[in-house]
């Protein structure tokens, strides 16, 4: 059972990174003061294939009334993919995601709204920037040296996703050595290094949750592994850039309240000073930030 003497004794043994502070700067028109209340970023997924039925919109009109539900909601940025991250899903081609992903964002655009693209595709990833994205959600390394560049141009943020192997599609069994925290910080070092001799000037860290579930061994240890790393998120934070976490979930644990499941991981995710929070369940997790604000 998680109790108050865990958060203490976290608290106390990395005393030191609990003040650590992150860059701030601004994603198109907003600007972000990632020391204060967390950044809200919605999901729109125009893939058939993606789990989470109530984020899939499989034409553009259902994607647009949901982007408008989503903003109305208090998302601050929309996530828009056009390819699953799941394995097992179908691939889909780089004209085809961009035939599907453009009338979408060119229209939040558009209207004023900022748009977040998930992908790791370089092709998909110029499109989208010279159609107003602002957000690049990078999940995949084959190619990041190059989208950095892209992004860099553009005045893009990039969200760096730890992701061990070439991409989400292709990720091996999830390994670490000794702290989870330690082995993801000598990564993401890495990888900003990589990027700020890129030109790049705003990113985030994002450790990846959602994409290791098959490999961890059942629905207790998986849960277990994502509740340690949310609230040890703040440990992150000492690398100077603000950290984003998509919200997980435990069928196992939520069974038919399911949808709620992000609701408690965003209670989490904040009491670990996440900066940036990717939701499915906008109006619910606004509801939690709002909340814990009033503290």
């Amino acid at each position: 059972m998680l109790t108050i003497e865990h958060l203490s004794e976290l608290c106390a043994s990395y005393r030191e990174s609990l003040s650590a502070q992150v860059k701030e700067f601004s994603i198109g028109q907003k600007a972000c003061r990632f020391n204060g209340d967390p950044v809200l970023m919605g999901v729109i997924n125009l893939s058939a294939d993606s789990w989470y039925r109530e984020s899939v919109c499989l034409h553009t009109p259902q994607a647009l009334r949901r982007a408008d539900m989503l903003m109305a909601q208090g998302a601050d940025l929309i996530d828009l993919g056009a390819e699953s991250t799941l394995a097992h899903a179908s691939r889909v081609e780089v004209d085809q995601q961009w035939k599907n992903l453009a009338p979408v964002l060119e229209r939040i655009v558009h209207q004023g709204g900022c748009v977040s693209l998930e992908t790791y595709a370089p092709e998909i990833v110029e499109r989208a920037l010279k159609a107003g994205v602002r957000v690049i959600n990078l999940t995949g390394n084959s190619e990041a040296e190059r989208i950095y560049a892209l992004c860099a141009e553009y005045d893009a943020a990039v969200i760096i996703c730890h992701v061990q192997g070439a991409n989400v599609r292709q990720v091996g069994k999830l390994v670490f050595e000794g702290d989870p925290i330690d082995s993801m910080m000598a990564w993401f070092e890495g990888e900003i290094q990589k990027a700020e001799l890129a030109g790049l000037k705003k990113m985030f860290l994002d450790p990846g949750l959602g994409f290791y579930y098959s490999n961890l061994k059942d629905g207790k240890e998986r849960v277990r592994y994502q509740m340690s790393m949310f609230l040890n998120t703040f440990r992150l934070r000492r690398l100077g850039w603000p950290v984003c976490h998509a919200l997980p979930h435990a069928f196992e644990f939520f069974g038919e309240e399911v949808r709620t499941a992000e609701s408690f991981f965003a209670m989490m995710a904040i009491l670990g000073k996440t900066d940036l929070i990717r939701t499915h369940e906008v109006a619910k997790v606004r509801a939690v930030i709002d909340t814990m604000s009033q503290f």
